[in-house]
């Protein structure tokens, strides 16, 4: 590992010995975002996710100043761009976190085909380690020939991919599927940027049956706003490249902040 990349815990570069309890641990929730030129966008969202996971998993929270000491202790020795993700778990009576930095990521181009897979997550407005279905499903879709899974639950409501959030177009209002998901950064950015550029939002439920009456989709996640998809399942999409740039557009309207002192609620 190159020695401007850094695995923190609780600010401090962590050793083996720290690390060694943690290869069998999935008692933990995480953020992930990506940092360009010091800076990130939808910071306040990042926080405000780590405390919510925190509370629900283990009835209290960590500071937003000590996590955010522990990000710039992170990255404070490493290029300006960079991934990093922000691991919370237990540790007797407190809350350890766990920060790595990595090389920046780099979202694929598309279009992408999505098998479609019935799976509910547990806890699934909580970003959780491990999920081993996850990592299973996207195999077996790669396997079957598709680029990624999406899953429906047991209602035939189209909810999330293995890493991504769903967005569709109705060809006037960016269409949110309403179902058991994680409710991500990028699209909790989008959701204010959109707002904010009055474009209409609907959140509704949506089955592979509606799909041949939207006018295009995309995934998103911390790596990109938008990565247009093809095909879901059998059913294709057109490609709907005004929408990508919509939401790219959208994506950009959000200024990045530096890892500062937190104006939030503590």
């Amino acid at each position: 590992m190159p020695s401007s990349w850094a695995t923190h815990l609780d600010g401090r570069p962590a050793s083996a010995a720290d690390l060694a309890p943690l290869a069998f641990a999935g008692d933990a929730h995480f953020t992930a975002m990506q940092i360009r030129g010091g800076r990130v966008r939808g910071l306040d969202l990042h926080l405000a996710r780590l405390r919510r996971a925190s509370a629900e998993l283990f009835g209290r929270d960590l500071d937003d100043e000590r996590v955010l000491s522990c990000l710039r202790a992170a990255v404070a020795t490493g290029p300006p761009d960079l991934s990093l993700r922000a691991t919370v778990y237990a540790a007797g009576s407190g809350l350890r976190i766990l920060v790595r930095t990595g090389p920046p990521a780099t979202p694929p181009e598309g279009p992408l085909a999505l098998a479609v897979a019935e799976h509910e997550r547990f806890l699934p407005a909580v970003k959780q380690t491990g999920e081993t279905a996850k990592a299973y499903l996207l195999r077996r879709a790669v396997a079957d020939g598709y680029d990624d899974a999406a899953f429906v639950d047991r209602r035939g409501r189209l909810s999330e991919a293995t890493i991504w959030n769903l967005a569709f177009w109705d060809g006037s209002a960016v269409v949110w599927p309403v179902a058991g998901r994680l409710e991500g950064v990028t699209m909790g950015i989008l959701r204010r940027r959109l707002a904010a550029l009055g474009v209409p939002q609907a959140d509704r439920e949506v089955t592979v049956a509606d799909l041949p009456g939207l006018s295009g989709a995309v995934v998103m996640n911390s790596w990109t706003p938008g990565v247009p998809v093809r095909r879901v399942g059998a059913t294709d999409l057109p490609a709907a490249e005004p929408f990508v740039e919509l939401l790219r557009r959208a994506y950009l309207d959000e200024p990045p902040v530096g890892l500062e002192k937190s104006r939030s609620r503590r």
